[in-house]
């Protein structure tokens, strides 16, 4: 399915680009979209208390900040505007800051979590894409901040109600964005030409979900793993194909939200009020089938995404109002669950054989990647305020957006 897309603005040629390296953070959940963590080591002890090494004021918002080099870039909003900041890694000087024009209605239960923007924004190739709380995917030059192009898919569909906004995550591979578009009534997997914006195929016509794509390969051939309104599916990354798909509709109130996890070539997705299960998309003389290979109804995840440690699943399950937990991926065996009310919500990363959770209350604890109960290595209170956006770990400290403040702490 191919459309024609408007595209706002003009590509202008990138006079810089910054080489991705070995500690750069570049999207959500890391740059192979796992919240793998390498060349950090966690500090042992874990210090009394962190030392802010600055901190800047730059608006509200989920996304995870950007690392690439000594900059750091940031999604936010201010006001009617979503604001993209290039700030000194060292420093925290704003290098520059870009403002783009975004209003948004924001009611029916939405208030809470505010006007976004609740998708994080991701590099690549000298590039930083943000997908606005309205749906339209902006590309900017991640040297100066020039607005290189923005496509207008977000005005092709109306408002979901309640009016929360768009959250999916685009995601980056081989020169292309892929991100789905839509509300809940109807949409579509897309995959832009990175350098113009220029749409290369689209996929089905399912409403948007809050969960984020994945890439990856199953059964050799690579593909892009999504979770929309409707369905679990295996999309083909050269030409949108639909591979494979297995039914899981938003339900009522409960909604698709956490970005599935990846583990040997299973997905396991967690769901809202409906548990945790595990899929196994195969193929067998040229058919795909997908195979349930077990279900768990004592965890379910609301918004938060789990992570694989030491080949253990880790995450947040919303009963109890709020249970850290580990799950054996291979058979759903819950191997131990944490005190309830522990939050509303938690994002997790992975250091070697520890598990990094941040919850939205301020509070980042290390555990140790085990299955024989949860040990806690270390505590830190980063914030007195909301924590929503996923932090970042570097080699001496941390970043952590806060509801308005991006902070450089010091181990």
């Amino acid at each position: 399915m191919r459309h024609t897309w408007k595209i706002l603005g003009v590509t202008a040629v990138l006079m810089c680009q910054f080489p991705v390296l070995a500690g750069d953070w570049t999207g959500w959940l890391g740059p192979t979209r796992n919240g793998r963590v390498t060349g950090v080591q966690l500090p042992q002890p874990w210090p009394e208390r962190p030392r802010t090494v600055w901190a800047v004021n730059v608006g509200t918002g989920y996304g995870t900040p950007l690392v690439v080099g000594d900059r750091v870039f940031q999604h936010a909003r201010a006001g009617e505007d979503e604001v993209l900041l290039c700030v000194d890694l060292s420093t925290g000087e704003v290098i520059w800051k870009k403002s783009v024009s975004v209003p948004f209605r924001v009611r029916g239960g939405g208030e809470f979590h505010g006007k976004g923007p609740k998708a994080c924004p991701v590099y690549a190739d000298g590039r930083v894409f943000i997908l606005t709380i309205t749906g339209d995917l902006i590309a900017w030059s991640a040297d100066d901040g020039r607005l290189l192009w923005r496509s207008d898919y977000g005005r092709r569909y109306q408002q979901n109600h309640p009016h929360w906004g768009a959250s999916c995550s685009p995601v980056v591979h081989e020169g292309r964005v892929i991100v789905h578009f839509g509300n809940d009534d109807r949409g579509e997997l897309a995959a832009l030409d990175a350098e113009t914006g220029a749409e290369i195929w689209t996929s089905g016509s399912a409403g948007a979900s809050y969960s984020s794509p994945l890439v990856t390969e199953i059964e050799g051939v690579q593909q892009v793993v999504e979770w929309n309104h409707l369905e679990l599916v295996g999309v083909e990354l050269e030409t949108g194909e639909k591979l494979w798909s297995t039914p899981f509709a938003h339900q009522e109130h409960n909604q698709n939200m956490p970005t599935p996890t990846l583990h040997q070539g299973r997905i396991l997705l967690g769901a809202e009020n409906r548990g945790l299960h595990c899929f196994h998309p195969q193929l067998a003389n040229g058919r795909w089938t997908v195979q349930k290979v077990w279900s768990q109804d004592r965890v379910g995840l609301d918004m938060s995404s789990a992570v694989i440690c030491n080949d253990l699943l880790f995450g947040l399950s919303h009963f109890g109002r709020g249970r850290l937990f580990c799950v054996n991926p291979d058979n759903g065996q819950i191997l131990w669950q944490g005190e309830g009310r522990y939050g509303a919500n938690a994002t997790f990363l992975t250091v070697s054989d520890f598990v990094v959770a941040l919850n939205d209350t301020g509070r980042l604890q290390v555990i140790r990647a085990s299955g024989n109960g949860l040990q806690e290595a270390g505590r830190w209170t980063v914030s007195d305020r909301p924590t929503w956006a996923p932090p970042v770990v570097l080699p001496d400290g941390l970043l952590i957006k806060d509801q308005n403040r991006l902070m450089k702490l010091s181990f």
